[in-house]
């Protein structure tokens, strides 16, 4: 069976959908704020090393931990609204390169298992 990185296209289709992410990212007034001072292009590469090694594809990811990363975005106000926009536009894009729904929705799973990492709080229980 493939893994999802392979049924997404492996690395090629997934830097293309990382750049189209973060296309959109940058152009929306309610996360752009984020990414001031940042570099895009070494940003684009770590996020697809990291969704790469979430979807079962080679972990080359050296980024930090969730929580670590996002640290400093919090004190400027990421909350939940955010990580909603972040998966409207990943799963819209992703929609877009033809991904089928069922792919989508494992995407979306992904991203949901680590928000409240992306938040630093306390899992559910």
């Amino acid at each position: 069976m493939q893994s999802l990185y392979e049924q997404l296209g492996g690395a090629s289709a997934i830097e293309a959908v990382v750049e189209s992410f973060y296309r959109k990212m940058l152009a929306d007034d309610r996360v752009a704020r984020f990414f001031d001072g940042i570099d895009m292009d070494r940003q684009m590469a770590k996020q697809a090393a990291f969704i790469t090694m979430v979807t079962g594809g080679p972990n080359h990811y050296t980024g930090r931990d969730m929580r670590t990363s996002h640290a400093s975005m919090l004190s400027k106000g990421l909350g939940d609204l955010h990580v909603d926009v972040v998966i409207q536009h990943l799963t819209g894009t992703l929609a877009e390169f033809g991904v089928s729904q069922p792919q989508i929705e494992q995407v979306r799973a992904l991203c949901e298992s680590v928000r409240d990492d992306v938040l630093s709080r306390d899992k559910k229980v």
